[in-house]
């Protein structure tokens, strides 16, 4: 007798199953002679439709398998086949009853059971490892000092784009001291201005002297 061709999904049936994935269900099909590489009657659970509908655009896996393959509608159907009926065995042929032999009375120990061999443990995939992360590089550092003309001393301090610290007062006799550690260079330049304001600041100290002694002449004067 020939089997029932199963009809593919019609588009009633591609409404209902986008409907079902509309509902967060996984509806089944099933497919039908027309699939390629799968064999007839073998269930699976669809899972989206891609876009456009064209060509194999329905997203299925397989019952048993774990990847998602794309189908046309001609390959599936909402139709459940029949399960297959087994070939019924022949029946086996009459034996002939034995003779009764004479009882012996013999003990007859009872066979030991076979071991069955236990499974296989299954591999166990090992958790994918998070991406490395980058090390973040050290940010440039720029020191910059300043002085005025009347020996006073600002520090800036910039950190890659950053500015930490802004004319920040600093001592004269600090910004000497650690010039005397860089380079001949530096501590020259920084000298040659904290000489010229000493300088400047000694004759300021001069003027006020002799105008305190004019002052203090005056007042003597004046008492006198």
């Amino acid at each position: 007798m020939a089997k029932a061709k199963q009809s593919s999904l019609s588009p009633e049936d591609l409404d209902h199953l986008r409907a079902e994935l509309d509902a967060g269900r996984s509806p089944a099909v099933w497919f039908t002679s027309a699939a390629v590489g799968v064999e007839a009657g073998r269930s699976a659970k669809v899972l989206a439709f891609t876009e456009p509908a064209e060509g194999d655009y329905i997203q299925v896996r397989p019952t048993g398998a774990r990847d998602e393959l794309s189908f046309s509608p001609a390959e599936l159907t909402l139709e459940k086949p029949a399960p297959r009926k087994r070939p019924a065995s022949p029946a086996p042929a009459p034996v002939p009853e034995p003779a009764p032999a004479p009882i012996e009375h013999i003990y007859t120990p009872e066979p030991k059971p076979v071991p069955v061999p236990k499974p296989a443990p299954k591999p166990v995939a090992a958790p994918p490892r998070p991406p490395a992360r980058k090390k973040a590089g050290a940010a440039e550092v720029t020191v910059t000092l300043t002085s005025t003309a009347e020996g006073e001393w600002a520090v800036d301090v910039q950190t890659g784009a950053k500015r930490v610290l802004k004319s920040a007062p600093i001592a004269a006799s600090a910004v000497a001291q650690a010039a005397k550690l860089l380079l001949p260079e530096v501590d020259e330049a920084v000298q040659s201005v904290v000489s010229a304001a000493r300088e400047r600041h000694l004759a300021r100290v001069e003027q006020l002297r002799a105008e305190l002694e004019a002052a203090q002449r005056a007042l003597d004067e004046l008492t006198g």
